[in-house]
């Protein structure tokens, strides 16, 4: 069992910055791939940025390239350093762990085995 929990979410101005933390417990040593989704209401949840936790290779959306970095510290702390943030960035961001292998679709929500609860991130104009 693995339990993720995540925390930094809140209400910013279009342009202004937020980072996310997300503090894993239990048995993450066995899962070796972490990262970040969002999900705005009504649409489906969608990968934001992941890194290996072996190699430290990391992997972007196309709408977050440039703005967002994904990090970690050490196997337990994950973070999400959002900068310039866009009103499209309003939804709930969600931390999952999962099982890096060959063959992946990166960003797939379907790679992950658990998720945090989420920490909701609202920007305005």
């Amino acid at each position: 069992q693995v339990q993720l929990v995540e925390s930094g979410g809140g209400s910013v101005q279009a342009g202004g910055s937020l980072r996310l933390s997300c503090v894993a417990s239990g048995l993450i040593y066995k899962y070796n791939v972490m990262g970040w989704f969002r999900q705005a209401p009504g649409k489906e949840r969608e990968g934001v940025a992941e890194v290996s936790t072996d190699s430290g290779f990391s992997y972007y959306a196309d709408s977050v390239k440039g703005r967002f970095t994904i990090s970690q510290h050490n196997q337990n702390t994950l973070y999400l350093q959002m900068n310039n943030l866009k009103p499209e960035d309003t939804a709930l961001y969600y931390c999952g762990a999962g099982v890096w292998r060959s063959n992946r679709q990166n960003l797939s929500p379907t790679e992950y085995n658990y998720w945090g609860q989420g920490t909701q991130v609202t920007v305005s104009l």
